[in-house]
């Protein structure tokens, strides 16, 4: 691979630099501007002279066609180069390259390109910008503003770009600029803007140059109405919230006849909610419940927020009237309707008239009342005993009940048409073991208010308090009122120990296996913390009997029960499955 002469002279005038070597990295020839570009020009290896361009090509395919390398750089000066294989009889046998150093001419053409890619490339981005933007000078003219603030503010950019942004808000194009806001406090701004029905926020930043001067300002702006709309609309349900809330703070306070109304669980929270709700209509409401859940209380709270508030409150147990006389106390009778009706007297729907009749026990009304009761609900009219006349009354219906009305109908009981007529709106109380966040407040309350009576202040011990909070109490409120007044007459000492109280409420608590722990003076932290994990797994595994779904009640893993069952024995004592 020689070169002659000839063509040395005529590879020295073109205007690459050529190099050649072997396959082993040796340079067979140079012309004169590619030893120029050699590390070391007296060097016959390109290994050592021109290591980019031999690592190059060492871990590259062969080359059938020119190959660009990356860009590359030496001694300040830039430089690209392309590779080709140089083959005999199909063999390579070696590669030329061929060297072209950028002029300064082609590097400003290079950066003008880039700078013209990168401006093309900043204008699509500001142009297909969903926020709309705005370009001000350090005067604060409107230098440029994208697509989006045109429609968001319903300019055109012919119409302001130009203009002094004062002289916008003085035309009324604008209610306020942001961008007036950066230039007197040379710091970003934001503020919000109304543009017709739209709420806009804008962010104006300050753009500064070298010496820090401040050149531009950049307004961004964002389209905030459905947000502000989310965010009245959230305001007023918490207003909403807040006034029910309200309300049930104050039933909280509130007493009637001694009782108080304690909300803490959600689930009564939305019960008194629901009563508040129903007190401003003239619905009918059928309240259900266990007997001494306070069914009565929820109707006097109905009574006091309704529009009938002025006027009376009837109240009827229609379990304590004797049937034979039921009839005659609603509706009333004449004069000679029964042997010693010796005059006429209103019944108590006349009595309650422009009021509300409340009717405790409605399940215990026998058949023929119910269809009175009936006629009544459909046309707003009684009929006294004794008398074929029909009289209008206007009186609100609530009714109560601890009964199952479904069953009653289902055995003929009680009337379906009537069971749907009470039910226009059901309101069901929880019973008290079912609301535990109620228990301890109500155990206050009664002792203070009892406490109050007798001039003596009680409080229950921790484990008095455990206890009590653990017990099914059958009897609900009622039997929780009078419990705590048996405890302020009864107790001596200022503090209500576990001692104090009845022997049927500790039987119960034990009955149902659950027990108090105390610290015992000789016993660890951990041995009586292990004690009430134990008491825990025992009464799980009794209820569930499945070890994956105590895991899940707990919210631990079935390992985990299955160590403890281990541990505490209970497969000894309990006949527990596993799946």
């Amino acid at each position: 691979m020689q070169p002659s002469a000839y063509r040395d002279a005529l590879l020295d005038s073109t205007t690459a630099g050529l190099i050649v070597f072997d396959l082993e990295g040796d340079i067979c020839f140079a012309n004169n501007l590619a030893r120029s570009f050699l590390q070391h020009p007296t060097d016959q290896s390109l290994i050592s002279s021109f290591p980019e361009i031999w690592n190059f090509t060492r871990d590259a395919t062969v080359y059938e066609t020119e190959t660009l390398l990356p860009p590359m750089q030496r001694e300040g000066r830039d430089y690209s180069a392309t590779v080709k294989v140089v083959k005999q009889q199909d063999e390579i046998v070696g590669y030329v390259c061929a060297l072209y150093a950028h002029s300064r001419l082609e590097r400003l053409a290079r950066d003008t390109k880039a700078f013209q890619d990168l401006a093309r490339e900043e204008s699509a981005i500001i142009n297909f910008s969903s926020d709309g933007l705005w370009i001000c000078d350090a005067s604060a003219k409107v230098v440029r503003i994208n697509p989006a603030s045109e429609r968001l503010n319903n300019v055109s950019a012919k119409e302001v770009i130009g203009k002094h942004m004062a002289e916008l808000v003085a035309a009324g194009m604008l209610d306020k600029s942001v961008t007036l806001e950066v230039l007197k406090n040379k710091k970003s701004v934001s503020l919000l803007q109304k543009s017709g029905e739209r709420s806009l926020l804008l962010t104006g930043t300050p753009v500064f140059d070298l010496q820090g001067q401040l050149i531009r300002v950049v307004v961004s702006e964002r389209d905030v109405t459905e947000i502000d709309d989310l965010q009245r609309a959230l305001e007023e349900e918490e207003a909403l919230k807040n006034k029910y809330m309200e309300q049930v703070r104050s039933l909280q306070q509130a007493e009637y006849g001694g009782r108080a109304i304690i909300a803490k669980t959600p689930a009564f929270i939305n019960l008194i909610n629901q009563a508040l709700k129903v007190s401003s209509v003239d619905s009918t409401v059928l309240i259900s419940g266990e007997s001494g859940v306070g069914k009565g209380l929820i109707a006097d709270l109905i009574h006091e927020n309704s529009k009938r508030k002025a006027k009376p409150m009837i109240r009827i147990n229609c379990g304590a009237i004797p049937e034979t006389l039921i009839e005659s106390e609603l509706f009333g009778y004449e004069k000679g309707a029964f042997t010693g009706a010796q005059s006429s007297k209103a019944g108590q729907f006349e009595l309650a008239n422009n009021g509300i009749l409340f009717l405790d026990e409605v399940a215990e009304l026998p058949l023929s009342a119910q269809v009175k009761l009936l006629r009544f609900l459909e046309d707003g009219c009684i009929t006294r005993l004794g008398s074929t006349q029909r009289k209008k009354v206007d009186v609100r219906v609530l009714a109560a009940t601890h009964r199952d009305l479904d069953a009653m109908v289902k055995a003929g009981s009680f009337r379906l048409d009537l069971y749907y007529r009470l039910k226009v709106i059901p309101l069901h109380i929880p019973a008290l073991k079912e609301r535990k966040d109620c228990i301890l407040p109500l155990l206050r309350h009664h002792l203070d208010f009892f406490g109050k009576k007798v001039g003596a202040q009680k409080r229950l011990s921790v484990e008095a308090s455990d206890i009590l909070l653990n017990y099914e109490y059958p009897g609900n409120v009622r039997e929780l009122i009078n419990l705590c007044e048996r405890l302020v007459v009864m107790t001596d000492s200022e503090t209500i120990s576990s001692a104090d109280l009845p022997q049927e409420i500790m039987n119960s608590v034990e009955g149902s296996g659950w027990k108090a722990t105390r610290w015992v003076k000789e016993k660890t932290l951990a041995e009586t913390l292990n004690k009430v994990e134990e008491q825990v797994y025992r009464e799980a595994l009794k209820q569930y009997r499945n070890q994956y779904k105590v895991a899940a009640a707990l919210g631990v893993s079935q390992a985990t029960v299955a160590r403890r069952v281990q541990k505490y024995g209970i497969l000894q004592t309990s006949a527990i499955e596993d799946q």
